[in-house]
């Protein structure tokens, strides 16, 4: 990943998109992070649905990752696995938590492995693989 996405991945807003048994789900999320080692995380509040459909298609999920000013934008594929204990889910935890002031937490995290990133900003790059 270059430091473009990067930079928009730690800015942007995300979306994740999964698809099982021909029904395609698609949720924003605000608990996201990347790691030191390039994986991309997201606290698992609300996601019921996207780990349905996780566990019944092998892991594979997309993220759209865009600036809604400037337009930049990527879709990232990749598998996701998900955990629900050790540090990553400790952070999402207490970030949730203290959000909610107690009345909401993270169950677990999404650890995803990146496949794929794709450009989806507007212009002559549109669809480049990176």
């Amino acid at each position: 990943m270059n430091e473009q996405v990067i930079a928009l991945l730690k800015s942007g807003i995300w979306d994740l998109a999964t698809c099982a048994d021909g029904e395609p789900n698609v949720v924003p999320v605000a608990f996201k992070d990347m790691t030191e080692d390039g994986k991309l995380v997201v606290g698992d509040v609300f996601l019921e649905t996207t780990l349905r459909n996780i566990k019944a298609n092998g892991g594979k999920i997309a993220i759209s990752v865009y600036d809604g000013q400037s337009l930049e934008g990527y879709q990232i594929k990749g598998v996701a696995e998900y955990v629900t204990e050790g540090p990553v889910v400790d952070t999402f935890k207490n970030m949730v938590e203290a959000m909610f002031n107690g009345a909401a937490t993270a169950k677990g995290a999404l650890i995803i492995s990146t496949e794929q990133v794709i450009v989806t900003t507007p212009g002559a790059d549109n669809k480049k693989v990176l």
